[in-house]
């Protein structure tokens, strides 16, 4: 039994929120130094995507596994390698001479974030007890929305500053002085580890790996590869084939008992349409203020913050006032102002609809994770904690491969009218996602 007086918790809950800060602002801070990167390193359209999703998917695709290894090995142990690893990792990307060897130290950056993230609950769980539980694991929405707003702002101003002449680089050497910072707080993490260790399904995560790749890469390339329709047809049969492997597992990646009902795959679908609006849209407006309007990084940036301000604006009032008095049918009002704030993008990119769009993601991603756990049973919600995360960084990876194709091949207008579609598609699913949830929540309160 965890000691109530562990007295590190609050310097080592310091550390474990600083590394969920680093791994979100790498995931935000590319779409508004990508054309720098892009002139520097003489890339193209579908490696400035690359670099992006070379973070996310590699992210999507070991979260679980992730996990698993730190139930196995030590939740610590696993978080400090992964820490260790983002920095090297970042260094790599900081001093890349080539876009072969930036990317690689995305991958490498994904990789080392699937280690990290998912050992913050189960840290949090072996340092605290009773009410504080709940109050540390309430600091991570807070810091998530913070580093959502800073990220954009900080990679403008960072490329713009241009210090030592080194450009865009310093967007990753900052994360040295942060992964140090990290390590030297880890050791006053109290180690923990799952009393039952499951075994890794090594051959589940390659063949999950390996149909999702065949997905993605065509999405990026779009029509520029003779590959684009083969690989479709090889990833949605390699997924099949990762569906059918899955079946009477002892240790599966993904427990099937998840799919009894109808709430928890509704949500999995609806966080891929939302996720990769969100990822993709931002990727593409950053991308459209610099390429098509002429904007330096650090003007696209404050010209954005109007979303990312909304989106913390969202995130409080729905978790601190509409989720507590309304419950999750909240969703549907922060969909409806995602919509109406997407409609006026499509008329004029300006700060009151991205304002409205911010406070709408922000409304609706509140209630989401809460709503898509309810009905999972106690053995279930690691699993079903992991593959939510693996799809929500799914369907970012997908909707900068898919929205930023479609921008770069017929302008933003259509990105957003594409956008609009799948966020109406997300509103219809909320049907499915909300009548069981009612009750598992209302029992719970």
């Amino acid at each position: 039994m965890t000691s109530p007086t562990y007295r590190w918790r609050w310097p080592a809950l310091a550390a474990l929120l600083l590394a969920e800060a680093m791994n979100l602002f790498d995931s935000t801070v590319l779409p508004v130094t990508g054309p720098a990167i892009r002139a520097d390193l003489a890339v193209g359209e579908s490696t400035l995507q690359w670099l992006t999703t070379g973070y996310t998917l590699p992210f999507a695709l070991l979260l679980i596994t992730g996990g698993r290894l730190g139930d196995i090995l030590g939740r610590r142990r696993v978080f400090v390698a992964g820490v260790l690893v983002f920095a090297l990792a970042s260094a790599v990307c900081a001093g890349a001479p080539s876009a072969a060897v930036l990317l690689t130290g995305r991958v490498v950056q994904g990789a080392s974030a699937a280690l990290i993230i998912p050992q913050t609950f189960g840290l949090i769980r072996a340092m605290f007890t009773g009410a504080e539980v709940a109050k540390a694991l309430g600091t991570i929405g807070p810091v998530m929305a913070l580093s959502a707003l800073c990220g954009p702002v900080a990679g403008g101003l960072l490329t713009d500053a241009n210090l030592f002449g080194l450009g865009w680089r310093p967007v990753f050497l900052i994360n040295l002085p942060l992964g140090l910072a990290v390590l030297a707080i880890a050791p006053l993490i109290r180690e923990d580890r799952s009393p039952a260790r499951p075994r890794l399904d090594i051959s589940g995560t390659l063949l999950a790996a390996l149909g999702l790749g065949l997905l993605v890469f065509p999405l990026v390339e779009g029509n520029n590869s003779a590959w684009t329709w083969p690989c479709l047809a090889l990833g949605l049969t390699t997924l099949i084939v990762f569906g059918w492997h899955q079946r009477g597992r002892t240790n599966p990646l993904v427990e099937p008992g998840l799919f009894r009902g109808k709430v928890f795959p509704a949500s999995l679908a609806g966080s891929l349409l939302f996720f990769a609006v969100l990822n993709g849209l931002l990727f593409v407006l950053a991308l459209h203020l610099q390429l098509t309007q002429g904007q330096t990084p650090s003007s696209a940036a404050f010209t954005l913050l109007p979303w990312s301000a909304g989106l913390a604006i969202g995130s409080w009032t729905a978790g601190a006032l509409l989720v507590p008095r309304f419950g999750p049918k909240v969703m549907r009002l922060g969909l409806g102002l995602v919509l109406v704030g997407l409609a006026g993008l499509a008329i004029s990119l300006t700060a009151v609809p991205l304002l409205i769009t911010g406070i709408g993601l922000g409304v609706f991603t509140v209630p989401f994770f809460g709503n898509a756990l309810a009905g999972v049973t106690a053995h279930e919600t690691g699993s079903a904690a992991g593959l939510l995360n693996a799809v929500q960084q799914l369907g970012a990876t997908i909707g900068v491969a898919l929205l930023g194709t479609v921008f770069f091949g017929a302008g933003a207008h259509l990105v957003v009218l594409i956008a609009i579609g799948l966020i109406a598609a997300v509103l219809a699913l909320t049907r499915a996602m909300l009548p069981a949830a009612r009750t598992n929540l209302a029992a719970g309160r």
